[in-house]
């Protein structure tokens, strides 16, 4: 696996104020099957693979079994304000032992709908501007959970854009500005850019439709680098990004390995599929009568630098070998398998082990594959 989250931050100074939770004490009823409500935001489990696969896997490392001991009840609102409402009253209404939130937009609306029902939200960036907590270390109401949020992360995403692309001087921030923290990322992202003597151009997309216009309109303005703000709805458009970004030859990066394997020249962030994974873990402390108010917000401390070689061939862009030979290792595509890393030292040779065929990798061959012709992408570090 990957170096993923690992280590992560609880933010100490547990003891906030104790609240009843009825519902929570009902799950502990004997013979009682607890209920978990989960509110996504795209449109099937399709559209949000692989997290919800991985928020499935934490629930069964864990021991529960749906339909056995445990009852999941999923919404897909398909990224429209009026289905968040109406699927989080609706769980709400059902009175569900736990509701999970899944993105920025979801949880706001889940607060609203209830008051009592214990909340864990995913992938919230900024859970005290978003008045869901009190504060990260006592969240002091009914929501809690796991952010996606570190310092830095955009001025670092556009520092490696300039270590790699020659003469970068203009770069584009693609944004949804109808997600919660599009303006803390535009923000972050200007103050990047001027640090490093680079011009820097804001787009907007609201929807799937607006994505290649604003691409049009990145080529206008001489764009010649693009990073990705965060939200449900360029996930969702991910693919529809990359495509048209290697069209209109923009290195992108991005913020996950998810945003990077359809096609983006490389990403950097928290390994979002691990946050999934743990969410289940809050959920079960809920459901075994711990109260939301006494479990800290959880932040990543450890990070995922990616990068595509694939596209960076298709974008005639050398990567420098200084930026290589920071490689650790990651999952690496050959012609037709996916192979896995197992879990040897950081910085020795891996061994890469598929169904029917091995790699092997080390970080001073500047990424040659021994036993494979491909190489697809490293984690950097």
């Amino acid at each position: 696996m990957a170096i993923g989250i690992g280590r992560r931050l609880f933010i100490s100074g547990l003891g906030a104020a104790a609240v009843a939770w009825p519902l929570a004490s009902r799950a502990q009823q004997v013979g009682r099957v607890p209920t978990v409500g989960v509110l996504w935001h795209a449109g099937s489990a399709e559209q949000e693979q692989p997290y919800f696969a991985a928020l499935l896997e934490g629930f069964h490392d864990l021991g529960y079994i749906e339909g056995k001991n445990i009852r999941l009840e999923h919404r897909f609102p398909n990224e429209s304000p009026e289905r968040f409402k109406t699927m989080a009253a609706e769980l709400a209404s059902a009175k569900v032992d736990v509701m999970v939130t899944v993105g920025n937009p979801t949880a706001p609306y889940a607060k609203n709908a209830t008051s009592t029902i214990p909340i864990v939200f995913l992938f919230v960036s900024d859970p005290v501007g978003a008045k869901l907590v009190d504060s990260l270390a006592r969240p002091g109401g009914n929501a809690t959970g796991l952010s996606n949020f570190a310092t830095d992360l955009t001025a670092k995403r556009i520092e490696f854009l300039k270590e790699i692309i020659p003469g970068l001087s203009h770069v584009g921030l693609l944004v949804n500005p109808s997600e919660p923290s599009s303006r803390q990322y535009v923000d972050e992202g200007k103050a990047a850019a001027a640090a490093l003597a680079l011009a820097v151009h804001t787009f907007e997309a609201r929807s799937l439709d607006e994505l290649e216009p604003a691409f049009d309109a990145m080529t206008k303005a001489g764009v010649q680098a693009l990073t990705l703000g965060p939200g449900g709805l360029l996930y969702q458009g991910r693919a529809i990004i990359d495509r048209l970004a290697i069209a209109h030859r923009l290195p992108t990066c991005a913020w996950s390995r998810e945003t990077l394997v359809s096609g983006a020249l490389m990403s950097y962030g928290p390994d979002q599929v691990a946050i999934a994974r743990h969410a289940a873990v809050y959920v079960d402390k809920l459901i075994k009568g711990a109260k939301p108010a006494d479990l800290p917000v959880e932040l990543p401390t450890s990070f995922q630098l990616l990068i595509n070689l694939k596209t960076a061939k298709a974008l005639d862009l050398n990567v420098p070998e200084l930026f290589l030979v920071r490689a650790d290792a990651l999952p690496v595509r050959t012609d037709d398998i996916l192979l896995h890393p197992n879990k040897e030292a950081p910085g020795q040779s891996r061994r890469f082990v598929g169904s029917e065929k091995a790699a092997s990798f080390s970080p001073s061959n500047g990424g040659c594959l021994s036993g494979a012709t491909r190489p697809w992408w490293f984690c950097l570090v």
